[in-house]
């Protein structure tokens, strides 16, 4: 099923997405990476979270005149945001987050807690990416952080497609998938086995 999520996004809403849903998103997208979410949870989001999508990227901006200009915005390894995403979903309450590689037991716990999503979306496609962004509407912590640690407050327009990957009923693609391969390997060692005995 195909749906395009405008933010803020009501929890019922996102409850309703289920692992395999395409989703495009509208509205406002913030980018947070390893620092950004430690800066949040040790000092308040810049802005109000609930509602809205939090996007595991390290944007390639440009500065003309007084505006920045998003050149590629890519997702980064959502797994390096594990240790703080259980706390950042239960405190802050976003609806949607997108990422690549998928998140561990701890986030897809909270993601059922809070009423969330895990949304995936293919890396090496920057560009894409920032197609869908209409204009940067803030930054937050620049000269703290750094361009790609940078708190940026995006405005997008069906931004996607993305897949939801982990979603608010203990779903996670990646487990299925983990599993999925195990049992193949093991069929696959049978069958060595076999062939070795003969």
């Amino acid at each position: 099923m195909e749906r395009v999520l405008v933010t803020p996004i009501p929890e019922g809403e996102v409850r309703a997405l289920r692992v395999g849903d395409v989703v495009y998103l509208s509205g406002l997208l913030v980018t947070a990476r390893d620092e950004a979410h430690r800066t949040m949870l040790e000092k308040g989001a810049p802005l109000p979270l609930e509602g809205l999508a939090i996007f595991h990227c390290g944007p390639v901006v440009s500065k003309k005149g007084e505006e920045w200009q998003v050149v590629a915005a890519g997702p980064t390894t959502s797994a390096r945001m594990e240790l703080f995403a259980a706390e950042f979903l239960r405190r802050f309450k976003p609806r949607v987050i997108v990422g690549k590689g998928g998140m561990g037991e701890q986030t897809l716990q909270a993601l059922a807690e809070v009423g969330a999503v895990y949304a995936h979306f293919t890396g090496g496609a920057g560009v894409l990416a920032a197609q869908a962004i209409q204009r940067v509407r803030e930054v937050h912590g620049l000269e703290e952080l750094g361009i790609p640690e940078a708190i940026w407050v995006f405005e997008v327009e069906r931004f996607g497609p993305l897949v939801v990957a982990m979603d608010a009923h203990g779903r996670s693609l990646y487990k299925d998938l983990s599993a999925q391969v195990e049992r193949n390997m093991e069929a696959i060692r049978a069958r060595i086995r076999g062939e070795v005995k003969r």
